[in-house]
């Protein structure tokens, strides 16, 4: 995976292509090699970083764009350091190689070993040697001769159409931007063909670290000189974009000279006659999946109407339990209602009763009562007349008595009277007194 890096100094860019902002930047970096001593105790151990650390200080004022480990072992760290420029490359080394160093904890020296770095990037005697002893390659045809490059760790961004708003490469581009070394035959991205996966069972979607997507192209040339030239041009160096906004961006890329006869007339016809046998049976399967679509959509019709029917079952049932029970409640209200009102009118009925028997009580007393005054008033009017009829019947003899006393002192006068005129009266008076004696004895024995 190729790690994109930010570039300050882009003074030793040379033009790629600027319409789309690529150049080319010479890769400037270089192995450092630390030899570290043998461990006295085993639970020491010496920091990769503060090793790191310590080449820092060793460059002085300069630094390194990009330094990272790529091997640490027992006996040694080895280190990938990368700096703006060429020119600066020198520098560094006089400062590294075969230089010391002291960590801390430690007393021995680590010494240090710096070279340049040694690019991996095929010669004109590889690809002629190659050429040359090739039994199946023809020299007279395309693709089999020295006129394909391959490129590998490609950002997929930077070839993409500006105005198409998509990061996906585009071979107009591609086409565009290596035609500056001569007329272009041919082109192809392997990850643009949909079938190119499935007939060469190969991955071509790839992340390198940044998460930019990369891709590989193949550029066939249709001559021999624009290939020479491309493979010069592209020899130490590595791929820059420059943005609209000045900065600048570079990653490495992987150049090599196609030898599978990848753009060869015979490789296209395959591909091609391969490609039309996928298309026929990717075709055939559109057409069963769309078979097992329909199958899939007919069943699951079939079986969102059962469902229906089903819920339609349940909401019936549903809605049955529910009036049957809405009825039973209703009914249940009815009955207390019912059950309520009847004890209202029992209530009203017993309240009337007992109204209508405390107003017969009511009246019994009242006539009772009348009765009664009544009665009294019988009585005392009886009374009264007994009373009026005794205090007559007193009275009356009241008068009798006082006629008989009055009586009795005329008698009473009378013989005193008769006492004086003498004995012989006395005695008539006496005789005639005999009677009115009589009748007073009978009153008072009355």
């Amino acid at each position: 995976m190729t790690a994109v890096t930010i570039v300050h100094d882009t003074s030793e860019a040379v033009e790629l292509c600027p319409l789309y902002g690529l150049y080319l930047k010479p890769i400037t970096k270089m192995i450092i090699s630390v030899a570290l001593p043998k461990l006295k105790h085993p639970r020491k151990s010496i920091s990769n970083w503060e090793v790191m650390e310590r080449l820092k200080d060793m460059v002085k004022k300069h630094h390194f764009s990009t330094l990272r480990i790529t091997k640490s072992t027992m006996d040694f760290i080895r280190f990938e350091g990368e700096v703006e420029n060429k020119s600066l490359v020198k520098s560094f080394l006089a400062c590294l190689d075969g230089k010391t160093m002291k960590v801390s904890g430690f007393s021995d020296i680590l010494k240090v070993h710096a070279t340049e770095f040694k690019i991996n990037f095929p010669s004109h005697h590889d690809w002629d040697s190659f050429f040359r002893d090739a039994k199946d390659m023809n020299e007279m045809l395309p693709g089999e001769r020295p006129d394909t490059i391959h490129l590998e760790g490609l950002p997929r961004k930077w070839f993409a159409l500006k105005e198409s708003g998509s990061e996906k490469p585009s071979e107009d581009v591609l086409v565009k931007v290596f035609e500056k070394f001569g007329e272009i035959r041919h082109v192809d991205i392997p990850m643009l063909d949909p079938y190119r996966e499935e007939m060469t069972r190969y991955n071509f979607h790839t992340f390198s670290f940044g998460g930019h997507l990369n891709f590989e192209a193949y550029v066939q040339y249709c001559e021999y000189t624009g290939f020479m030239q491309a493979m010069s041009a592209l020899r130490g160096m590595k791929l820059m974009f420059k943005g609209e906004d000045g900065k600048a961006m570079a990653c490495n890329i992987k150049v090599s000279f196609d030898s599978t006869k990848h753009l060869s007339d015979a490789s296209i016809k395959k591909r091609q006659l391969e490609r039309q046998e996928l298309n026929k049976l990717e075709k055939q399967r559109e057409e069963q999946k769309q078979r097992e679509k329909e199958a899939e959509e007919w069943q699951r019709a079939k079986e969102m109407k059962q469902k229906e029917l089903e819920e339609m079952e349940r909401e019936r049932k549903r809605e049955e339990k529910l009036r049957r029970r809405e009825q039973k409640q209703r009914d249940h209200k009815l009955h207390h209602k019912q059950k309520k009102l009847e004890k209202l009118k029992a209530k009203e009925q017993r309240k009337l009763q007992e109204k209508m028997m405390l107003e017969e009580r009511k009246l019994v007393l009242s006539q009772r009562y009348l009765q009664s005054i009544r009665l009294i008033t019988e009585l005392l009017n009886r009374a009264k007349a007994t009373k009026v009829q005794k205090q007559k019947e007193q009275a009356l003899q009241l008068q009798e008595l006082q006629e008989q006393r009055r009586l009795q002192e005329a008698g009473l006068q009378h013989v005193e009277k008769q006492r004086a005129l003498g004995p012989q009266r006395k005695e008539r008076l006496v005789c005639q007194c005999l009677p009115s004696n009589r009748m007073s004895k009978k009153v008072d024995n009355s």
